[in-house]
């Protein structure tokens, strides 16, 4: 497959600069001292390539999914990448050019070809978004169903994992205390269009639905909100009609529409499979990430990192971005949602919402202590703030008791999320442990792996790869 990328520019830019090398690298050059106690893989997928047979993608979102693996032992650092074998990117490689849809990009299809993928639909399995790891299955996983498997020490692509029961889904599932197993959304679309959130054990293949709920046109949802009882959806005023998507002959995410009459409605969907609480209706706001959810006093908290609107979706197009536009500064807003006695559908159903800035630092990419805190009440978070740069150019610590932020900035760096790794101490303190992100040194031209207290924020260490890492999303910590 031929590459043709910007050049380097010694800015944020460089961060969406295809990558087209494949590297082993037993040791790499480190700073600092890391905790004896850290010993594991840090995991990550994200979008590498943009450019197929002279053509480049549209989005962000877009490019051909690359896994990289820092491997930490002994005090020492390794590292490695490989591209996703997808089946979209083998495709691309095979005939030079982009032959299934993605987030904003179609391939050239004429109108024959549009109305017969009705019938024969291409779905993409670039799993460019987050992993996780179920049971001993390590899964990159992106909006569409078709999940993939791959080996944690070779980068090795193995297939589909399962099958969603449904045609969009998230990339951030939740992991079932009592099972090990993982929880998930999926809309299942078709004559009759659903919300649907499913289990799946850590050995099984194949999906349960639990809860479900009827929609007309689904709002787009990227994540959800977990309680102990309730499944929470942020139904955002930013909907589709999925009859149009196949005839519209617009790439999948500009089928979308932003109406902020619609509000945003809060579901709550019990975990047992009860009729659903709900709508309880706030002002209109878009927001892709949840940072955690629990109840509270007869009510269910959750907070969410939000925008005014959706335009942070038009903000991530890669030729605004290679352009250095700036992109919109997220907000984080604690939403509380009263249930009242309302029970199902009704749109007088008692309850109400009402919501609040959490801290005056807004971030978004957001972690937690997720072991410990998912589903409960929690006081730390951090994320990745945007700076004066336009860019994510900070990591964020926030204290969501007594609401202030401490941050960690290096001019010229650019961060991508940081991933908390607890300390095994007993007990411990909720923030007792390091955060792990991959940073993009504009001035070297490189990325490097970045160790930090997660209780200061003050360096430990960071390791240098061999090139830039173009920027990602999520990844996960795999003990060793």
């Amino acid at each position: 497959m031929e590459t043709i990328a910007p050049k380097a520019t010694g800015s944020y830019t460089d961060g969406l600069r295809s990558l087209d090398s494949e590297v082993r690298v037993d040791s790499l050059a480190l700073e600092g001292a890391l905790p004896e106690w850290l010993q594991g893989s840090l995991l990550r997928t994200g979008p590498a390539l943009w450019e197929v047979g002279g053509r480049t993608m549209n989005h962000w979102f877009d490019g051909f999914a690359m896994l990289h693996r820092f491997g930490i032992a002994d005090g020492g650092v390794s590292y490695a990448n490989r591209f996703l074998e997808s089946t979209a990117y083998r495709a691309a490689a095979e005939k030079d050019e982009i032959a299934y849809s993605e987030f904003a990009t179609d391939p050239c299809r004429s109108l024959f070809q549009r109305v017969f993928s009705v019938f024969d639909p291409k779905i993409s399995d670039n799993a460019n978004v987050n992993l996780v790891k179920l049971g001993e299955r390590f899964i990159a996983m992106t909006e569409t169903p078709l999940p993939v498997q791959f080996d944690a020490e070779t980068l090795e692509t193995a297939g589909v994992a399962y099958e969603v029961p449904g045609l969009l889904t998230t990339a951030h599932p939740h992991t079932e205390r009592a099972t090990g197993g993982m929880l998930n959304y999926a809309a299942k679309v078709g004559p009759r269009n659903s919300y649907r959130f499913f289990h799946l054990g850590p050995n099984a293949d194949e999906p349960q639905v639990v809860a479900r709920m009827p929609v007309k046109h689904p709002s787009y949802q990227h994540s959800f909100g977990l309680t102990e009882r309730y499944f929470v959806l942020a139904e955002y005023p930013y909907v589709v009609n999925p009859i149009s998507i196949p005839l519209s002959g617009r790439p999948y995410i500009e089928n979308y529409r932003w109406k902020p009459e619609l509000g945003t409605r809060f579901w709550l969907l019990p975990r047992d499979g009860g009729e659903p609480l709900g709508p309880f209706e706030s002002d209109p706001c878009f927001g892709f990430h949840h940072v955690n959810a629990y109840e509270e006093g007869g009510e269910v908290v959750a907070d969410i990192c939000v925008f005014e609107d959706a335009q942070i979706v038009e903000d991530l197009y890669l030729e605004r971005l290679r352009a250095g536009s700036p992109v919109h500064r997220p907000d984080v807003r604690r939403f509380r949602i009263d249930p009242g006695q309302g029970i199902g559908g009704g749109t007088d159903s008692a309850g109400s919402v009402t919501w609040e800035r959490l801290v005056d630092d807004g971030f978004d990419l957001p972690r937690i202590n997720y072991g410990r805190c998912n589903e409960r009440p929690y006081r730390y978070t951090w994320g990745v703030g945007v700076g004066d740069s336009g860019w994510f150019d900070g990591i964020v610590k926030a204290d969501v008791v007594e609401r202030t932020t401490t941050s960690w900035a290096e001019d010229g760096c650019f961060p991508g999320e940081p991933v908390f790794v607890a300390a095994p101490n007993d007990p411990a303190a909720e923030d007792d442990g390091v955060l792990l992100s991959v940073v993009l040194d504009s001035a070297k031209g490189n990325s490097f792996l970045l160790v930090l207290d997660a209780a200061d924020l003050t360096e430990l260490a960071r390791a240098a790869a061999p090139h830039h890492i173009p920027f990602g999303f999520h990844g996960q910590f795999a003990p060793a």
